[in-house]
């Protein structure tokens, strides 16, 4: 497994708090399983929050169908991008999935509110959206962070479709 580091620019030198995260790789026919927030347009991909006592894969098979609607059968973890912001260290790991079935999706109410949905999109127009995280640096943190984060991770997980293909 590999590991790769974001320093944000705002770090403190030091982290007092983790947060520890799981994220789904589902893939289908050249496009990627997202989350697609309507009401601002944002996507990622697909995770949440480790819960006590959960596993890793379990986190990243529950989350997954919250927030798709896709019950998924995650692989070992394939990723872990560990950010360093402020005071706090985020881990998010990601799992590549196989798709197993459907499920009602259990939404938060942020999420409910946001409009999110899921979204199929192909491979290279996925990488592209993320691409963009540097143009929301004056205009928006948190979305030029997770961008970054989704870019950095299927760059390193599916390389560029450009260069020849998806690298598994």
């Amino acid at each position: 497994m590999q590991t790769i580091e974001i320093i944000g620019q705002n770090y403190f030198g030091h982290w007092n708090r983790v947060r520890t995260a799981c994220r789904g790789i589902v893939l289908r026919d050249g496009e990627i399983l997202l989350s697609h927030e309507t009401e601002n347009g944002q996507y990622m991909i697909p995770g949440g929050g480790l819960e006590t006592g959960e596993t890793d894969a379990g986190c990243c098979a529950r989350e997954v169908a919250e927030e798709t609607g896709f019950m998924v059968e995650p692989g070992g973890c394939a990723l872990e991008l560990d950010e360093y912001y402020e005071d706090v260290k985020y881990i998010s790991r990601f799992f590549f999935c196989t798709p197993v079935g459907t499920t009602e999706r259990h939404l938060t109410e942020r999420e409910r509110a946001v409009g999110m949905e899921p979204r199929w999109l192909p491979v290279g127009a996925a990488i592209e959206e993320f691409s963009r995280h540097r143009e929301y640096a004056e205009t928006d943190e948190m979305r030029r962070g997770l961008y970054q984060r989704e870019y950095t991770a299927l760059k390193a997980l599916l390389g560029d479709p450009c260069d020849g293909g998806e690298r598994l």
